[in-house]
C-alpha cells in the first residue's frame, strides 16, 4: 500500500477522486435541498389552493354540510372564531399541526349554545371586530395564509401534509378559519428518489473518473518513466554521451527531458575536461620528476656529476606547479572569494616593482576580494607578458564609469592570433612558438588568471595592443 501511494500516479488519481467526490456530495445535497424545498413550495400552493376553494364556498353561503369535503387525500377543517371545529373532512381519523387536534365537527347550534353567551355579547364582539383595522368585510377572504407542517390519518391511511390557514368573513357566522393539507408524498417520493439515483450513481460515476484519471496519468507520465529508466541506464553503465528521450510535445515533461540533456552534455563536458587535467597534470609532474630522479640517481653513482642548479630548478617548477594544481582545485571546488577592500592601483605598482621594462600608469580605485588571489593574477598576466615582450611592458589601471576598474596589460611582442585568444585560457595549452618548458610555464597561468576573475565577479580577454602585441584587459567590479 506505501509502495502504491508512493506514485505519482496513485496520488494524482486519490487526489482528483476525493476532490470529485467533495464536489458532488456538495453538488448532490444543494440539489437535494432544492428539490424538497421546490416541492414544498408546490405542496403549500396545493394546500393554499384548497382552502380558498373552501373559503369561497363559505363566503358564497354554502352551509357547512355542503362543503365538498369527501378527498381522502386531502384533509380540511374549518374552525370557527371560538376556536371549534364546524367543518372536517369525512373519514378524518388524527390531524396534527393545524392548532385543532378535533376531527369531529360539532353542531353550529351546539357552538353558540356553548358558548354561553347572549345576544349582547354577540353583539359586543360584532363591535369590536368593526373596530379592529385589520377585520374582513363580510364575504371577504383575507389575503394572508400561514403555512405550517404536520399530519393526518384519514380513513386509516396517515401521511404528511403541508397545511395551509385562510380566513373569511361569513355572514351570520363570524370569521372562520380554513384549514387544508396538501400530502407530502410526492416530495418525498422525488427526494427518495433522487438520493437512490445518486447512492448510485455517484460511486459508478466516481469509478469512472478514477479510472481515466489513472489511464491519462499513466500516458501523461510514460515520458517520465523513459527518462527514469534512461538515467538509471547512464548511471550503471556510466556512459555520459547517452541521452534522454524527448518526447514530441511542449510541455514540462519534454522541457524536462531538454533540461536534462543539457544537464548530462555539462555533466560530461565537465567530466571529459577533468580528465583531460588529470591526464595533462599527470604529464606536466612527469617529467620534472623523472629529472629529479634521474639527477638523484647520477648523483648516488658519481656525486662529482650532481647538476645542483638543474636539481633546484627542476624543484622549483616541480612546486610551483603543485601550487598552481591546489589553487585550481580549490577555485573548482568553489571556494568564497573574500571581501576585504583593496586599492588596485597600489596592489599594481607593488607586484610591477623590480620587473624590468615595466611601466605603470594607475589611477586609484578600490575593489573587493581575495588579496592573494588577484596577486596571482597580476603576477601571471605579468610574468605573461614579460615572457613575450620584445622590450617593454605597459600596465594601466583605471576607472571605467561608476561600476567597473580596469586594468590592462600591455606588451610589443608577436601578439595572440585571433583564433587562438579563446583557447590560450584553457588548462595545459601552450601557443606553438611559447611550447618549450624552458621558455613557458606548465600552461596554467592564464587560465588560473581567468577563473580568479570570474569568481570575483569580472572578466579577462586579450586582444591586440596598440604596440602591436597583446593586451590583456582585466575588468573587476569597483568596491
Amino acid at each position: 500500500m506505501r509502495r502504491l501511494f508512493g506514485s505519482v500516479r496513485a496520488r494524482a488519481t486519490l487526489a482528483a477522486t476525493l476532490v470529485v467526490a467533495v464536489a458532488l456530495v456538495a453538488a448532490g445535497a444543494a440539489v437535494l435541498l432544492s428539490l424538497r424545498s421546490n416541492l414544498i413550495d408546490q405542496a403549500g400552493t396545493q394546500a393554499e389552493r384548497a382552502a380558498r376553494k373552501v373559503a369561497a364556498d363559505l363566503s358564497g353561503g354554502t352551509p357547512y354540510t355542503g362543503l365538498e369535503l369527501d378527498d381522502d387525500d386531502q384533509p380540511v377543517q374549518v374552525v370557527d372564531a371560538q376556536g371549534r371545529l364546524v367543518a372536517a373532512t369525512e373519514h378524518l381519523e388524527r390531524i396534527s399541526g393545524t392548532g385543532v387536534t378535533e376531527v369531529e365537527p360539532q353542531s353550529p347550534a351546539g357552538a353558540r349554545a356553548g358558548a354561553g353567551g347572549t345576544g349582547d355579547a354577540d353583539d359586543s364582539d360584532d363591535d369590536q371586530a368593526g373596530d379592529d383595522p385589520s377585520a374582513l368585510e363580510p364575504g371577504e377572504i383575507a389575503d394572508d395564509v400561514r403555512l405550517t407542517a404536520g399530519s393526518a390519518t384519514i380513513d386509516g391511511t396517515s401521511a404528511d401534509y403541508r397545511f395551509a390557514a385562510v380566513e373569511v368573513e361569513v355572514p351570520d357566522k363570524g370569521t372562520l378559519t380554513v384549514y387544508a393539507g396538501a400530502s407530502l408524498d410526492p416530495e418525498q417520493s422525488a427526494v427518495g428518489t433522487a438520493q437512490t439515483v445518486m447512492l448510485v450513481g455517484f460511486p459508478l460515476l466516481l469509478g469512472v473518473m478514477s479510472a481515466v484519471t489513472w489511464l491519462v496519468t499513466r500516458r501523461a507520465l510514460r515520458p517520465v518513466e523513459g527518462i527514469r529508466a534512461e538515467m538509471a541506464a547512464i548511471t550503471a553503465s556510466e556512459d555520459l554521451a547517452r541521452r534522454v528521450p524527448v518526447p514530441d510535445t511542449h510541455d514540462e515533461v519534454a522541457r524536462l527531458a531538454r533540461t536534462t540533456n543539457e544537464t548530462l552534455a555539462a555533466l560530461e563536458t565537465s567530466v571529459e575536461r577533468q580528465r583531460r587535467f588529470v591526464a595533462d597534470a599527470s604529464h606536466e609532474l612527469r617529467s620534472p620528476i623523472a629529472s629529479l630522479r634521474t639527477q638523484l640517481e647520477v648523483a648516488a653513482a658519481h656525486p662529482e656529476l650532481l647538476d645542483l642548479d638543474g636539481a633546484v630548478e627542476d624543484t622549483v617548477r616541480l612546486q610551483h606547479l603543485a601550487a598552481d594544481l591546489l589553487l585550481l582545485a580549490r577555485l573548482d571546488a568553489g571556494e568564497r572569494v573574500t571581501d576585504a577592500r583593496i586599492e588596485l592601483a597600489e596592489l599594481v605598482r607593488e607586484r610591477a616593482a623590480g620587473r624590468d621594462g615595466v611601466t605603470v600608469r594607475a589611477q586609484a580605485v578600490e575593489v573587493t576580494g581575495s588579496r592573494g588571489q588577484l596577486e596571482r593574477v597580476l603576477d601571471n598576466l605579468l610574468d605573461n607578458a614579460r615572457r613575450h615582450a620584445r622590450s617593454a611592458v605597459a600596465v594601466t589601471v583605471r576607472r571605467d564609469g561608476d561600476r567597473h576598474a580596469v586594468v590592462e596589460v600591455a606588451d610589443d611582442g608577436d601578439g595572440v592570433p585571433a583564433g587562438d585568444r579563446e583557447r590560450i585560457f584553457e588548462r595545459f595549452v601552450r601557443l606553438d612558438e611559447a611550447r618549450a618548458r624552458d621558455d613557458g610555464g606548465a600552461g596554467l597561468g592564464l587560465a588560473i588568471a581567468r577563473d580568479v576573475a570570474a569568481r570575483h565577479g569580472g572578466t579577462l580577454t586579450v586582444r591586440d595592443a596598440p604596440t602591436g602585441g597583446a593586451l590583456f584587459e582585466l575588468r573587476l567590479p569597483v568596491a
